[in-house]
């Protein structure tokens, strides 16, 4: 006696489409957690930053220039880097403030 197996179709398919949707979702929050919510709160911790340079604040250009704000326009600022020398440079290439005016 020959015993036939039959296949019967098993509902495996909507159970991997089902799964490989899970897996993309958390391959989508590692990347939010671990990539794109720490590069949004640095953005905004620089635009505050750049949004609150006053006059006298001593700063660090992205050239590594040392200066203090003598002048600020809407885009640029004019770095004292020197008693007779002002430098203008654009707002975005400040990385660090030293000390704020005033202390």
């Amino acid at each position: 006696m020959e015993l036939i197996f039959a296949m019967a179709p098993s509902g495996g398919e909507g159970g991997g489409m089902v799964s490989t949707i899970i897996m993309f979702g958390a391959i989508f929050l590692i990347f939010y957690f671990m990539i794109i919510r720490p590069q949004q709160k640095k953005a905004k911790e620089r635009d505050k930053l750049l949004s609150n340079l006053e006059k006298g604040d001593k700063v660090i250009t992205s050239g590594g220039i040392h200066g203090i704000i003598a002048g600020i326009d809407e885009k640029t600022l004019l770095l004292q880097i020197s008693d007779n020398l002002k430098v203008k440079v654009e707002r975005s290439a400040i990385t660090q403030v030293i000390a704020k005016k005033g202390e």
